[in-house]
């Protein structure tokens, strides 16, 4: 693999977009197990608090946070009974708001797990988080085919996958209704944000009239999954409509990330599987009538950074070691250095992909090698930003402010 030099990206570039994936210790299982992990501040705000301050210091457009139902497992479906890795979590929309007013620019996108929560209430948190961070929200819609996860609320009942996971065809028709049922979560969540318009509150002290009562509006969703009214308690949020984001792994979750999402994040090994990935959503966004919109695609990887390619393995096998197994993940795992990184995302760059979102293996070790290695080098190649340029997430991403779509359109 060449090295990539500064002219390798031209003025009219558009500019890579970096985030960060943060789950506890780290992506690998025995990162809590390392010297630099701090695992008894995991559930404490400040080491959040640190490690999105890490983030922004790198100038990231911004982190997700990582979150779910259930205890963490080594199982894809059902608990386990493992007490050597992590298990229990911190509620992500409840970190994104603690952090969030203790940075200035890095966008704070928690996860939410639609399966089985209702979409107005998450409208409105994520409403909260807009305004919390003066602009810089977005959220992670992700769904959930655990029995035991649906055991939990014991309102309804998924189908159990077959022996292969989400991979299998039979998986793939099993969790559809899912993910359309997200979909349509999606367009509720969308449409309470837009039913407030932004000039409904007057707060006019010496008339007595806060509030202009017309521009509030019903959304009146009926679909095959909810039936919602509104409108929304919160008032429309700073930046419109925050930033909506999914993962996918296959053309079920694509059709999703075409149809409902501002940014996707995908799996690609090698640069012929991304632009296969990019090629298959990008006809879905036209099906879906989105030509025209910027709709991002971010390669997922999880790395092991250090600045001698050995230093990275060796810290790998030691972690395996710890672990009693080889480290398997969704995403390419690399194992290198950060101008290795650089080259990388480069090649995947090139297969049509608009950004990555990086997991390190171990946070403490792994989130600074990125801010502060991964970064500058890419800095050095004209590739990434040396300063913000905007002050809401979706101008970091070249996303323009939505019109509400209940506002009246003024006559010409």
């Amino acid at each position: 693999m060449s090295s990539a030099s500064p002219s390798s990206s031209s003025p009219s570039s558009p500019p890579l977009h970096l985030a960060v994936a943060l789950d506890g210790a780290g992506w690998h299982p025995a990162a809590w197990r390392e010297p630099v992990a701090r695992p008894r501040d995991l559930f404490s705000a400040a080491y959040w608090a640190d490690l999105v301050t890490e983030a922004e210091r790198g100038l990231l457009d911004f982190v997700t946070i990582e979150d779910g139902l259930g205890p963490q497992s080594s199982r894809l479906l059902d608990p386990d009974d493992r007490t050597d890795q992590v298990r229990g979590r911190l509620d992500a929309v409840l970190i994104a708001a603690r952090v969030a007013p203790l940075t200035r620019h890095v966008g704070v996108v928690p996860t939410a797990v639609t399966t089985h929560t209702e979409p107005f209430h998450l409208s409105k948190a994520i409403a909260t988080l807009d305004y919390v961070s003066t602009g810089r929200a977005g959220v992670r819609v992700q769904i959930t085919a655990r029995p035991n996860e649906a055991a939990h609320f014991g309102r309804r009942d998924v189908p159990r996958l077959p022996d292969g996971g989400y991979g299998t065809a039979e998986a793939q028709e099993l969790v559809r209704p899912l993910f359309e049922e997200t979909a349509d979560y999606v367009e509720v969540v969308r449409r309470l944000w837009d039913s407030w318009e932004d000039d409904a509150e007057i707060r006019d002290v010496a008339t007595g009239r806060f509030i202009d009562r017309d521009k509030l509006h019903y959304i009146d969703f009926e679909g095959q999954h909810f039936s919602v009214k509104g409108p929304s308690i919160t008032p429309r949020p700073p930046q419109g409509q925050p930033l909506v984001t999914a993962l996918g792994h296959a053309s079920v979750p694509y059709r999703l990330i075409a149809r409902a999402t501002d940014v996707g994040f995908v799996t690609p090994h090698d640069a012929g599987q991304a632009r296969a990935i990019v090629d298959e959503i990008r006809a879905e966004q036209t099906a879906a009538g989105r030509a025209d919109e910027t709709l991002h695609v971010f390669g997922d990887l999880v790395v092991f950074l250090d600045e001698e390619p050995d230093a990275a393995a060796a810290r790998r096998a030691r972690l395996e070691e710890l672990a009693g197994e080889a480290y398997e993940s969704d995403a390419l795992v690399f194992t290198g250095t950060p101008a290795q990184l650089a080259d990388l995302l480069v090649e995947f760059r090139a297969a049509g992909l608009t950004g990555f979102r990086l997991r390190p293996a171990v946070t403490g070790h792994d989130l600074p090698a990125i801010t502060r290695g991964l970064v500058p080098e890419l800095q050095r190649r004209g590739l990434f930003r040396d300063a913000y340029e905007a002050d809401t997430l979706r101008g970091l991403l070249g996303l323009p402010r939505p019109a509400n779509r209940y506002a009246a359109t003024p006559a010409a």
